[in-house]
């Protein structure tokens, strides 16, 4: 196994994705937040593999061509028969700023930790470089998965793989229940080492009054290093060498927001996984960001980024 040390495992939900065109017409594509990141990581040269369970219908048929095409690896992809994965809408409004609706309760996603299979794939999180996952990941999970996934990555941190996580807080996701998502969430950033939180979402989820006070939270943890996306401002970057502010240079009249920051996260990890520092990483990550918000959906064309 040690050959896979290169690489990157995300871990969470992918899904059918519809967005409104023109003449309330919808366009059929896929997405998920860790999905996107380990899509615009491999565009990035990143050995990156995705970990998630799909069903045996066509549209799963159609991810997995998908994750092929993009140089995603899929040996960590479980089937499950008579299945099929979650479908989510998006509604754009004239701002680019988006809504979504979820038929996502029966997805096997959900059960990742709990198929007959799961110790196959905690086993692999060990030989990764490193594994990323996101608060939507959390949110998908009964109590026995989410303590099944905490325990691989506290095993594979002990073997010396890195543990980066996007807070990525979705109250719906939660069902309301902020008690719950705090209590997994502490549990979670206990096995943290890089953080890259959204502070919208840190506000609404721990009531941090500004990015310093994230950083401040998330240092009690013990975490390293860490990345707090400020929307179109900046990004709040701190590690032991200490904090700074990074600016967005490029104030981007969005479109669709969609993947903003899962974008981010992949440039920013890219960056980091090919010996940059964190700032120059972050100058990147928005770099990418503004790429993907000027494109419809949450995969923007890949001819698009090929101008880097």
């Amino acid at each position: 196994m040690a050959e896979k040390k290169s690489r990157v495992i995300c871990v969470g939900e992918v899904m059918v994705e519809l967005s409104r065109g023109t003449e309330a017409r919808y366009g059929l594509s896929f997405g998920g937040d860790t999905f996107n990141t380990a899509v615009y990581l491999a565009r990035a040269g990143i050995d990156a593999a995705y970990a998630t369970a799909l069903g045996d219908d066509p549209y799963s048929d159609a991810l997995i061509a998908l994750a092929t095409a993009e140089n995603v690896n899929r040996d960590l992809i479980a089937r499950v028969p008579g299945r099929m994965p979650g479908l989510y809408l998006i509604e754009t409004d004239d701002k680019g700023e988006r809504k979504f609706f979820y038929w996502r309760d029966t997805s096997p996603a959900r059960e990742l930790f709990e198929l007959d299979n799961w110790a196959i794939l905690a086993e692999a999180l060990l030989s990764a470089k490193l594994v990323y996952f996101s608060g939507i990941t959390l949110s998908l999970y009964s109590n026995t998965g989410i303590g099944r996934f905490l325990a691989a990555l506290e095993l594979a941190r002990k073997q010396g793989v890195t543990v980066a996580f996007d807070g990525n807080f979705r109250p719906r996701g939660w069902k309301g229940d902020m008690g719950r998502a705090r209590t997994v969430f502490t549990e979670a950033l206990k096995r943290v080492d890089i953080a890259l939180p959204t502070f919208e979402d840190e506000a609404t989820l721990w009531g941090d009054a500004n990015p310093e006070a994230t950083v401040a939270r998330l240092q009690a943890f013990g975490i390293g290093e860490i990345a707090v996306k400020n929307g179109q401002e900046n990004a709040l970057v701190a590690d032991k060498s200490g904090r700074e502010f990074v600016p967005v240079t490029e104030v981007v009249e969005p479109i669709d927001t969609t993947a903003a920051g899962d974008s981010f996260n992949a440039a920013y990890l890219a960056a980091r996984l090919k010996g940059e520092g964190p700032v120059a990483a972050a100058r990147a990550a928005h770099g990418l960001a503004a790429q993907v918000i000027r494109h419809r959906g949450a995969i923007m064309p890949r001819a698009a980024g090929a101008m880097h």
